[in-house]
């Protein structure tokens, strides 16, 4: 009973525990067909949030993409109404301007019309001071003409009638010099041309040779001589330096005297065609030259007087115009210019009715300073205006020739017939002969010396280099200090450039006083 017993409560227990082991089985089993579910349902949940997500994004996407659209629909509308708006706020703006500009010029017309308006009334209220002080004079004088005798009413009437004929004759006076002014520019250029047509002569450049040439290279040692003799004797004799350099078969004859050195070229071509060269040949050979250049000159001298008709010449200013003949400028022969000056003058004072002599006579000595001027300091002009007045030229002459270049003021037609004479041989194809680059050259060093001193601001050369213009910061330079900064600047030029006749420095301080009214 009690094995019975037992059995049955171990075969309980063992049902109990197996009921409790199926039972953990199939709770497991559960738990596990549980999870399996949830993971499916759990990536099912996902797959539809990354779908969902996709979708929104997506939704998103064109959303943005349609309010992006949409903004730059209203910003692109809102630009074109801006860009509109300030379109119209600009011509507005333009047209503001203009009204402003407008109202200003009417304003400053209004202004000038008043200023206008105020002087006509001041003339008016001057007019009607007047009109009563005449009222009052005529009031007085039918007053006291009423008192008057028949001759006394008429010497007083003829007194006013020639006080209004003064005043009109002032008028008509000077009406008569604007109309003689213009007729007098319009026969000035008559004058000219029928000069120029009348007077047409060939112009031919000369200069005078400054280079000998040798036969042979053994020629320049017997020209220098032992120890020099030879050579000193010739630079002695005819006053010039001969330059024997390394140029083959060649001998310069440098001088500033152009009489000198053609009596230098002579006498040594004709000292190398005789072959004997010694010092007394030398001598003896310049001295002939000299005296034959001599009679050269004043044959030259002679037949310029008989080309241009002149009478009463002093003998004594013969050889002085005769050393012209060897004198250039430019390559313009100055004896030969000074013929076709004095012709074109004489023609010119024959149109207008001056003394035609007189022309010619200021025409052919008007460059006789340049025969000296290399001897004698100062401008040519100045030096032949001396000449010609220590020889007893009349003082037309002697005016005429020393302003023909503006150094002292003209006093005579005559001076100013020489101006423009000169102007006319100078300016005419041939006439001179200069290149270019060498004329610019001399201008360019010219202001180049100028501008090389302290204080000067900048200069100009003028008239072909026969001036420079100089200007000085005011600031730096004082009065006082401009009259020993132009002598500086004339001596530095003197020492370093060469030039024909003389340069005219023009130093100018000034201040400006700029201002601008807005």
């Amino acid at each position: 009973m009690h094995v019975a017993d037992w059995l049955a409560s171990a075969m309980g227990l063992v049902g109990v525990a197996t009921g409790y082991v199926i039972c953990f089985m199939i709770m497991r089993y559960r738990g596990e067909m549980i999870e399996r579910d949830r993971e499916g349902i759990l990536r099912e949940a996902e797959l539809r949030a990354e779908g969902i997500v996709r979708e929104a994004e997506v939704q998103a996407r064109d959303h943005l993409l349609k309010a992006r659209e949409e903004f730059d629909q209203r910003t692109t509308e809102r630009r074109q109404v801006l860009e509109s708006i300030e379109e119209r706020l600009k011509t507005r703006e333009d047209n503001l301007d203009k009204k402003i500009a407008m109202l200003d010029r009417k304003e400053q017309m209004v202004d000038h019309k008043l200023l206008r308006l105020e002087e006509q009334e001041a003339a008016l209220k001057e007019q009607e001071r007047t009109l009563a002080e005449v009222t009052a004079r005529r009031r007085e004088q039918t007053l006291r003409i009423s008192q008057m005798t028949r001759d006394e009413a008429r010497s007083l009437l003829l007194d006013e009638l020639r006080e209004e004929l003064a005043q009109e004759e002032g008028l008509i006076i000077r009406k008569a010099q604007e109309e003689a002014r213009r007729e007098a520019e319009t026969e000035a250029r008559k004058v000219v041309t029928l000069a120029i047509e009348r007077y047409a002569a060939d112009q031919t450049g000369q200069v005078t040779a400054s280079a000998v040439s040798l036969p042979t290279d053994d020629m320049k040692g017997r020209i220098i001589g032992r120890d020099g003799r030879n050579i000193k004797t010739f630079e002695a004799a005819t006053g010039v330096n001969l330059v024997i350099d390394d140029t083959p078969s060649t001998v310069t004859v440098s001088s500033f005297d152009p009489v000198r050195r053609e009596v230098a070229r002579i006498a040594l071509e004709r000292l190398v065609a005789d072959g004997r060269i010694h010092p007394s040949q030398i001598e003896e050979m310049v001295e002939t030259v000299r005296a034959e250049l001599d009679q050269t000159m004043l044959d030259a001298a002679q037949e310029a007087v008989n080309r241009t008709g002149l009478q009463g010449v002093d003998p004594e200013l013969m050889p002085i115009l005769g050393r012209l003949r060897f004198r250039h400028s430019y390559g313009q022969n100055i004896l030969q210019h000074s013929v076709e000056m004095a012709h074109l003058m004489g023609m010119m004072a024959a149109e207008l009715g001056l003394d035609p002599a007189l022309a010619k006579r200021v025409g052919l000595f008007h460059d006789i300073g340049k025969a000296v001027d290399h001897e004698v300091e100062g401008g040519h002009a100045l030096i032949g205006a001396d000449i010609l007045k220590r020889h007893g030229e009349r003082p037309e002459v002697v005016n005429a020739v020393a302003s023909h270049h503006r150094d002292v003021p003209a006093e005579t037609p005559y001076a100013h017939l020489c101006v423009a004479a000169d102007a006319i041989t100078a300016s005419r194809p041939g006439a001179r002969a200069e290149t270019t680059d060498i004329y610019l050259k001399r201008l360019e060093k010219l202001e180049e010396i100028a501008n090389g001193f302290p204080g000067v601001g900048k200069s100009y050369a003028l008239q072909a280099g026969r001036e420079i213009r100089v200007f000085v910061e005011p600031g730096q330079v004082t009065d006082e200090e401009g009259m020993t900064l132009a002598r500086q600047i004339a001596k530095r030029i003197e020492s370093e450039l060469d030039y024909p006749g003389q340069i005219k420095v023009t130093l100018i301080r000034e201040t400006r006083c700029v201002e601008y009214a807005r």
